[in-house]
């Protein structure tokens, strides 16, 4: 394929080097070959006008176009094959005109746009004293992130980061500028957020509304690093069980549990743990003074107040802290300074191929089930073996109850799903080479025994777009993603009415047009 005349902006033809390099993105290393992550041409638009005449050039030859920012869908989402082209964002839209606060009504507004990360997005609300609630992974850029939702820490306090969306602005299948709200087109909104990323059209700015750190003063965060031992994370795991079996814990309350393997580069995570730890753990510091991280546990825990009268619970953060070999104490903190604390500066967690699980569950009875026993026993079989060239970087945390944000969003013109559910458990197994059948064979157990009419954690499977597994065919597995049969129906009308010609259809991870 040649390049697309008249685009002003880079381009990348295969059988190159440059190509090489900017084909590249996380999902690379473990589904480059199987997901046909190889687009004929790369494209880097310097602004609207390129991404048109991109868009113009694949419905004039009948051909697809994969959007990426930042490209970190665990499958390769954001890739195609050829003779598709992808449209890489991440550089688009960074001028001084892509940032800026809005003022309404007494409400505070941020109007961005999808190329920024979401370190650069949080560092520059935490400038100005405002947050609103996001992922945790510094690289992971806007677009992608604020069409699956933007799980995070803050997601029983305040939802999700589409949640805040009342303003969307696009580049239609045309090639024509849109602005999308609630109120101008409920089902194209309804549709982006939440539905199907990068397949409805090419959405370049949008609008969230923030929170101010004045309107929640007193709100307290802990941060606390243990020694990797199974008595310790069950111990903090019944913690976490306790609140999501709890419909009734109160809604200013976050907490999620961490499980990292040795040789996690921890001080990209945590970079205030270096002068303590030389002080009090030498061994860990070789001979050219470079730290080697055996396994450890990382815990956030945060309470925010919302009325005048919320009193913290500071016997929970105590029971938390209990056996840390590093905290700071409870810190009373501006909510956007927390947000800061709770960001993974880590660009990837391991430099390895990964078998990937999100799993989800709405079960109010993990106590009663001994799930807390069950799942360190399988965590421990991946983490403890010290030569078994496996390496598990895995999240725990609550999101449900009657309270949380996340469950009393639900019907707010978005069309995020599972908004029921309880727990979410991320366990993502990284291996060499070599070890490829042993990380596959502990994700089967995992499915096997907690997934299912039996399965001792969800008795549905359910996961999430941003970190699908199995079949790569969204149609095929749809059940997976939705709630229901009539949800995925309503987005397959959607996606025929904006991209009647398929050119928003890169791959089979896409909701099917209704035909």
């Amino acid at each position: 394929m040649a390049t697309i005349a008249g685009i002003t902006g880079n381009q990348f033809i295969q059988g190159t080097q440059a190509y090489l390099n900017n084909k590249y993105q996380y999902a690379s290393s473990s589904h480059e070959i199987d997901h046909n992550m190889s687009p004929e041409l790369i494209v880097k638009p310097k602004d609207k006008n390129d991404i048109v005449l991109a868009l113009k050039y694949a419905k004039s030859q009948k051909i697809a176009v994969a959007i990426r920012t930042g490209g970190h869908q665990y499958s390769g989402a954001s890739s195609t094959a050829a003779p598709n082209i992808q449209l890489d964002l991440k550089k688009t839209f960074r001028g001084p005109d892509d940032q800026a606060i809005l003022e309404k009504d007494g409400r505070s507004f941020f109007r961005t746009s999808v190329s920024w990360s979401l370190g650069a997005f949080n560092a520059y609300l935490t400038s100005r004293k405002l947050f609103v609630p996001h992922g945790q992974c510094t690289d992971v850029h806007l677009g992608g992130h604020v069409q699956t939702g933007g799980y995070g820490q803050l997601i029983r306090s305040f939802g999700l980061f589409g949640d805040h969306v009342s303003s969307l602005e696009m580049l239609d299948h045309e090639g024509n500028s849109k602005e999308v709200t609630k109120a101008t087109n409920p089902e194209l909104f309804y549709a982006i957020v939440g539905g199907s990323p990068g397949n409805f059209g090419v959405l370049t700015h949008f609008t969230v509304e923030v929170h101010r750190d004045s309107d929640y003063k007193g709100s307290r965060g802990l941060k606390a690093l243990y020694w990797y031992d199974s008595g310790t994370l069950k111990r903090l795991l019944d913690i976490l069980v306790e609140m999501s079996d709890d419909v009734d814990f109160p809604r200013n309350y976050d907490l999620c549990v961490s499980v990292l393997s040795s040789s996690f580069k921890l001080l990209e995570l945590w970079p205030e743990l270096d002068g303590q730890m030389r002080k009090e753990h030498p061994e860990i510091y070789g001979e050219n003074s470079i730290p080697f991280w055996p396994r450890t546990i990382v815990v956030y825990a945060q309470w925010v107040p919302f009325v005048k009268n919320d009193i913290c619970n500071m016997a929970w953060f105590d029971r938390i802290s209990e056996g840390s070999i590093f905290n700071l104490g409870v810190q009373q903190k501006p909510m956007s300074e927390l947000t800061g604390d709770w960001i993974f500066r880590n660009i990837r967690e391991f430099e390895h191929p990964y078998i990937k699980r999100t799993y989800l569950t709405k079960s109010t009875t993990l106590g009663k089930d001994n799930w807390t026993s069950w799942v360190t026993e399988r965590i421990n079989a991946i983490v403890e073996p010290e030569a078994n060239r496996c390496w598990l970087s895995a999240q725990l945390q609550c999101v449900g109850g009657k309270h949380s944000k996340f469950v009393t969003n639900a019907d707010n013109g978005t069309s995020y799903s599972w908004r029921d559910s309880t727990l979410v458990c991320v366990l993502d197994c990284f291996h060499s080479s070599s070890a490829q059948g042993r990380a596959e064979d502990w994700q089967k157990v995992n499915d096997n025994e907690g997934i299912g009419p039996e399965g001792i954690f969800s008795k549905q499977d359910r996961r999430v777009l941003w970190g699908s597994y199995g079949s790569f065919d969204l149609d095929a597995s749809w059940s997976y993603y939705y709630d229901d049969r009539a949800k995925y129906e309503r987005l397959q009308k959607a996606r025929q009415a904006a991209d009647p010609d398929g050119i928003f259809t890169p791959n089979l991870f896409c909701v099917k047009r209704l035909t």
